[in-house]
């Protein structure tokens, strides 16, 4: 055989070899990075802090089973129980689509002798029961009636603040609970005076109730 018909016969051979070898599979596409709004919102702040769960508070502080929310001010290590709005839970929420971001800590209290006006006017004072209605937002607990103010200016429809004691109630705390409702109340309306038995066996309530409408 001459040599040049060998050549022939070998390249017609590698081109059937090549042509019927099977094409290569494409390489799978990388999978999307997951979207923000893709999350697990719940799972990363341990709640779900939306208007739906009233700002988990789900049942109003005048009905058996009700517990504050959150804290907002100066001291959550004396609340580690509560959801306490302050450092990364904070940063979480502005980050988070929820709507909502903590507020920030009311200035001191003026000591002119005419402030200017914070957009709240006092409705009611110093009473023996505490707003209760419909229109109900959400309730937790604070330590100053600004703080109060703050956190309806951060709720969605707030318009209204009640601060109030609620002694031997809300798991015996001292600090104020601050009710936030999407109307404005009046004295007529704060119809809760307590009368709730507590696990202890004391029965709680209500001193120095005031009533605060936004402008």
């Amino acid at each position: 055989m001459r040599l040049s018909t060998l050549f022939v016969g070998l390249s017609a051979l590698f081109f059937v070899s090549v042509s019927a070898a099977p094409a290569p599979e494409p390489a799978p596409e990388p999978a999307p990075a997951p979207a923000l709004v893709d999350l697990d919102i719940t799972g990363l702040l341990r709640v779900d802090f939306s208007p739906r769960t009233h700002y988990n508070a789900p049942i109003a502080p005048w009905k058996p089973g009700a517990h504050p929310g959150w804290y907002f001010g100066a001291h959550p290590e004396k609340y580690p129980k509560l959801f306490c709005l302050v450092g990364l839970i904070c940063r979480l929420l502005d980050l988070l689509p929820l709507g909502f971001h903590c507020p920030k800590p009311p200035p001191p209290p003026p000591t002119t002798p005419n402030p200017p006006s914070d957009g709240y006017t006092q409705t009611f004072n110093n009473l023996t029961g505490a707003t209760q209605g419909g229109d109900y937002l959400t309730f937790g607990l604070v330590d100053t009636v600004a703080d109060c103010k703050a956190m309806c200016n951060r709720v969605e429809r707030c318009v209204f603040a009640n601060t109030y004691h609620d002694v031997n109630g809300k798991d015996g705390s001292t600090q104020l609970t601050c009710s936030l409702f999407s109307g404005c109340h009046d004295a007529s309306d704060a119809t809760n005076t307590g009368g709730q038995t507590q696990p202890d066996g004391s029965v709680n309530f209500i001193r120095e109730s005031s009533g605060w409408c936004k402008a």
